[in-house]
């Protein structure tokens, strides 16, 4: 699965950085997350970052118990302001060895350290390639958490029902072998790499 020893702290303030060059402008643009407009994608990414520090913390509760699709998540008051300083509360939480070990919970399903450790390394690479490509900014994730949600995202795909579409993932988008990792990576989250803001 994922390496304990990953550090999900550059891939962090890559998002924080994506963040940041957001304009008011583009919050209600559409973003290859199906539904999400930029604000629904950043109150998802402060969402999950809280749920994931929480669950590497094995501080369960509230915020860890709620599923992810329990309602459209739009942009609270404050969210965007607090998302560097909560993306690094989970980074420094799944610093901790103990955090890859034993069992813990998030989006309300009881699942192993080192699973939740592969989860939130994919979700911050897939939703940092969703903001980046929804507002028109260079991206280049981290390489360690990209081989990391790579290696998920394979697992993932090869689980019973997935190309049906039946699993937590769309349907696997057919991507060139010789393409880019990331590429590659973000096809298998059921995104289609050339999806572009005029799409």
């Amino acid at each position: 699965m994922t390496d304990p020893t990953l550090d999900l702290g550059p891939q962090a303030r890559i998002i924080a950085r994506l963040a940041e060059g957001v304009t008011d402008a583009q919050l209600a643009d559409g973003t290859p997350c199906p539904r999400y407009a930029v604000r629904h994608l950043l109150d998802h990414l402060a969402g999950l970052s809280i749920a994931f520090r929480d669950a590497g913390r094995k501080d369960l509760g509230v915020t860890t118990d709620t599923g992810p699709d329990t309602a459209l998540p739009d942009l609270r008051p404050g969210r965007r302001e607090d998302l560097p300083a909560v993306l690094d509360e989970l980074a420094e939480a799944w610093r901790a060895p103990r955090a890859w070990t034993g069992m813990t919970r998030a989006g309300g399903v009881d699942l192993p350290g080192e699973v939740a450790g592969a989860v939130v390394a994919d979700e911050l690479v897939v939703h940092g390639w969703d903001l980046a490509r929804a507002t028109g900014q260079d991206y280049a994730p981290d390489p360690a958490a990209l081989e990391a949600a790579h290696t998920f995202l394979l697992a993932a795909a090869a689980e019973p029902g997935r190309n049906g579409g039946e699993g937590i993932f769309g349907p696997v988008v057919p991507v060139p072998s010789d393409a880019p990792l990331l590429d590659r990576t973000v096809g298998l989250s059921g995104r289609d790499p050339g999806w572009t803001s005029k799409a």
